[in-house]
């Protein structure tokens, strides 16, 4: 039995090329906002990163605590009051597919005699 990984991009593994799943709105817009919940957490990981001088009583239970704190807060802010950044996503990935779904096949260049080139 061969526990061999197939190589990224390859149709047997890897990553996934079916976007059949971006067709619904619905599915865009749970994407887009948990895009924006995940982009807003790491910038309140990042500001709480920059403090400038430790607590008196600082813990890594009360890091934890802050951490579990800051993912329901970021969640919350993306399902209530939106940067914008999970909108602009959704926009850009609905526009991506119209095109590709709106560009039809080329027709095949027709040869000087009036036949098709194959």
């Amino acid at each position: 039995m061969s526990n061999a990984i197939a190589p990224i991009g390859s149709p047997s593994g890897g990553v996934s090329t079916d976007t059949s799943r971006l067709a619904s709105k619905e599915n865009l817009d749970a994407a887009g906002q948990r895009f924006e919940a995940v982009f807003t957490g790491m910038m309140l990981k990042s500001m709480r990163q920059a403090k400038l001088s430790d607590g008196l009583f600082d813990s890594k239970g009360e890091d934890q605590f802050r951490d579990m704190q800051d993912q329901q807060l970021a969640q919350s802010m993306a399902a209530h009051a939106p940067i914008g950044i999970g909108k602009a996503m959704t926009a850009f990935l609905a526009k991506n597919l119209k095109t590709d779904a709106g560009a039809e096949p080329a027709a095949a260049p027709a040869a000087p005699d009036g036949g098709t080139v194959k």
